[in-house]
């Protein structure tokens, strides 16, 4: 799939007064939103908990992993996991893209709303 890039909105999910706009490309290989580090220390974003990535070579590296909030094309979702990732790094994870009820269009290079899934085994009540 060819890549494109997308305008989001985040901020820190804590203290949501200073909002960051960022382009981030839009990337289906990756799990989570990766944000460059220093923007989210300047947000006040802290690490929850370590992550283990493996990257396309196979080679793994550990990263923190912490919450923003997030806003793409209108879409928001009030917190979501994001990757503390290095200077110049930012794309929009496969997580971050559900939670956002989004998927990308490659042949016309945007995201495109989807369709989300309710399938129980067993029929509910719509009353």
């Amino acid at each position: 799939m060819g890549t494109f890039t997308v305008r989001a909105i985040i901020w820190n999910p804590v203290n949501p007064g200073n909002k960051v706009e960022l382009e981030l490309i839009v990337d289906t290989g990756a799990t989570y939103t990766v944000i460059p580090a220093v923007l989210l220390r300047q947000l006040g974003v802290n690490p929850i908990r370590t992550i283990r990535l493996r990257l396309a070579d196979n080679s793994v590296i550990e990263r923190p992993l912490g919450e923003v909030g997030i806003e793409v094309e209108g879409y928001r979702a009030s917190a979501t996991p994001v990757v503390f990732g290095s200077e110049g790094v930012s794309l929009l994870g496969s997580v971050t893209m559900e939670q956002l009820g989004l998927a990308p269009d490659p042949v016309l290079k945007k995201l495109r709303p989807t369709e989300a899934l309710l399938m129980p085994l067993l029929r509910l009540k719509t009353e």
